[in-house]
Formats: C-alpha cells, structure tokens, sequence
C-alpha cells in the first residue's frame, strides 16, 4: 500500500520546474519527466482524497471556464479538479458577455482574470483556430500581469482544441498506467486508435491526435487505423513517428480496422472528421456560407455511411489478443441499437466494459487538478507535505 510519502520521493527525481505557472496546451510540448510528475500528483491527489485528506490549496480565488462546444465529462471534471483544490469556478457565456459586442480577446482575457488563477478552454469546433486562440489569450494574461495590471497570471488548461485534447489523452494515459501495472509495463504494448461509425459527421479530430501523439511516448506499438479519406493533421503524424523513434516503439497506419485490431492490447474506435472536411467546413463558416455548411454535411454522412462496417463488433474483439483486449472510448460512444440504430460499438461489448469506461472518465478530475497544481506551486513535494502534516479532514468523521 502506498503511502504519500511514496509519490512525494518520485517527485523527488524528476525535473519539472519548467511546469510552474505555465500552460498546458499540448502534450507534446511537455517532457517525459513533466508528464510522469503529472501523472504522480494525480495519484497523489486521488490518495489523499480518498483517504480523508484536504487537498484545498487555494482559500480563495477563481478558475475561469469557457466552453465554445458541450460538454458533460470535461466540463464537471474542470468544476470537480477547481473545487478539489479550494478554487470556485466561473462559467464564461460568451452569449451573456461584451464578447458578443464586440469586446477584444485582449480586454476579455484581463476583465476575468483580476482573481483568476487558471482558465479552462475548450475551443475545437474549427481547425487552426482553438489552439491559437488559447495562445492568444495566454499570451494576453501574460502582458496584463507583466503591465501591472493582474496581481497573478492565471495559467491556461487546454480542455480540448483542434490539436489536442490534453486531459483526455492524460486521463486515458493514467488509466492504462494502472490497468497495466505501471508505465514500465507499456513498452511494446500495441493499441489501435481506429476510426469508427458513427451517424454524425463532426466529431473532432483531436482525441485520436491526442491519442497517437502521447500513446507514441511509451514505446507502445501505436496503430493509426481509419478508411481512406479520414486522415488526421499530418503534422500530428510527424510529432508521432518521431515520439515513436525516441520511445522505441512503433506509429503504423493501415485502412483496415481487422489489421489494427489484430493481437491488439488496447482498442480505442472513435468516429472523427476528416482533417481535410474539417478545412472545407472551416472555410464554409468563416464565410457564412451556410448552404455550402449544409451541402458539406450532407456529403460526409453520406460518406460515413458507406463504411459502417467499422464497427467494434464482438467479430472485432475476438482478434484482439486472447479476445480480451482493453477496450476504451472517450464517452458518450455511439453504441448500436441503444443511442443510435448503427454506431460505433455493439452494445454488447460496451455494456461488458462499462465499469472500466467509467473508471477511465474518473481519471480526467485529478489530471486537471493535477496540471493546476503544477502550475500553481514551484515546490509540490513540499506543498503536499505540508496538507499531510494539517490533518485536515475532506470530510468530517
């Protein structure tokens, strides 16, 4: 049984100064050893949650949300991560604000962040928009504490753009850490991030790009699997090949999801748009061009549909290794017969899977968490330290 020592020791031998009041916009951008302390203090912060511990480090002050498409899962575990650690969150209804007037990145990004200590955003409906977004307002919240004008820089948490979706891809990271045993166990393992069916057409791309630009990180043998025509953004690609040459793993591509699935470990089927339809539709909407949005969906689904085929069937199990492999999904999935007439999973095999699904969604509060906390506190080890020492219970006996 571990104690909280144990994570504070790991801390100990990593180097991850450079995460203290930065962002996390990508994974990529992080370091082995950034990644593993964050994984760690997510752990840490479950431990000490589930033992009765406070983990509130803030007395006061505001996490800042702002959510340009739904959401169920990321949304509450921002609001769950935020509370964990003592800070109150503010929803930011662009509808309801001066944005809608005409208010400036630059002024928003000011106007909430007097109290502010980190914001959240998911913005990744458009390609080549949300991840510059993010960037900008940063980059605003920057200036206006070097200028005087904000007491603190809130630190900025990607909940998922046009490129990445940071805390899924590290909540899912997690979970497979732990139903493997460890990370060390991981290398050589193989996953298929496979396209699947689905009856909409705009799913977003950046959960299997987030998927093959981390999983490519363990020396995990990463198969890219979807029809032709349904490629991902060619630099996400590049940014997986070469995490695989460092890893010594493997980033493969094939147009059959019986190859992908074949002696695979884990299996990830999610329906996404392709990156080029994504482009077009960017385009369409930057114009207003509202016949050319509707003709453009009408062409993908009639292109969805003639590859329902891509299923993650019981057949499709049975080639994966011993026909037990992990299964995993983002959620809500697509599932047969339940939430739609054809979709991306038999019922049968998600309804097998469902406490591990979900298990694997209860990882994403203590990520955020995690990428707030490290943000926040140049010394964790000795900030988690001193919550062990307080006693404080989360939950009065």
């Amino acid at each position: 049984m571990k104690t909280l020592n144990d994570y504070i020791e790991r801390l100990n031998k990593l180097n991850f100064k450079d995460m203290y009041n930065n962002d996390f916009l990508l994974t990529w951008e992080k370091s082995d050893d950034e990644l593993e302390a964050l994984f760690t203090v997510a752990d840490a912060l479950r431990f000490m949650r589930e033992n009765n511990i406070s983990t509130k480090v803030f007395e006061s002050g505001l996490g800042v949300s702002l959510f340009r498409d739904n959401s169920t899962r990321t949304r509450f575990s921002f609001t769950s991560a935020c509370n964990l650690l003592g800070l109150e969150v503010q929803d930011l209804d662009e509808g309801k604000s001066q944005v809608a007037h005409g208010e400036t990145v630059r002024e928003t990004a000011n106007m909430i962040s007097f109290m502010a200590d980190i914001i959240g955003i998911r913005d990744d409906m458009y390609i080549g928009k949300g991840n510059a977004y993010m960037r900008e307002v940063s980059e605003a919240v920057k200036q206006g504490n070097k200028d005087g004008i904000l007491e603190q820089r809130p630190t900025l948490v990607n909940l998922q753009c046009d490129i990445d979706h940071p805390t899924q891809s590290m909540a899912d990271m997690l979970h497979i850490i732990h139903e493997f045993g460890g990370i060390e166990n991981l290398k050589g393992k193989k996953i298929a991030m496979s396209w699947a069916y689905s009856p909409s057409y705009g799913k977003p791309l950046s959960v299997p790009q987030g998927i093959v630009g981390l999983m490519t990180r363990m020396g995990m043998d990463v198969v890219l699997a979807h029809p032709e025509g349904y490629e991902i953004m060619a630099d996400v690609e590049e940014v997986a090949k070469a995490n695989a040459v460092k890893s010594g793993g493997s980033f493969t591509k094939t147009n059959s999801m019986a190859e992908a699935f074949r002696d695979a470990d884990i299996v990830y089927p999610k329906s996404w748009a392709p990156f080029v339809a994504m482009e077009k539709r960017t385009e369409l909407y930057g114009n207003g061009d509202s016949d050319g949005i509707k003709a453009l969906e009408k062409e993908l689904l009639a292109q969805n549909a003639e590859h329902k085929d891509w299923a993650c069937t019981e057949e499709m199990m049975k080639l994966t290794k011993a026909g037990k492999a992990t299964y995993m999904h983002c959620l809500p999935a697509d599932i047969t017969g339940v939430s739609c007439e054809e979709g991306e999973v038999d019922a049968s095999v998600f309804d097998r899977y469902r406490i591990p699904l979900y298990k694997q969604a209860s990882y994403k509060p203590y990520v955020i968490a995690a990428m707030i906390f490290l943000s926040k506190f140049e010394n964790p080890q000795a900030t988690l330290s001193t919550l062990e020492k307080a006693a404080k219970q989360r939950k009065f006996d």
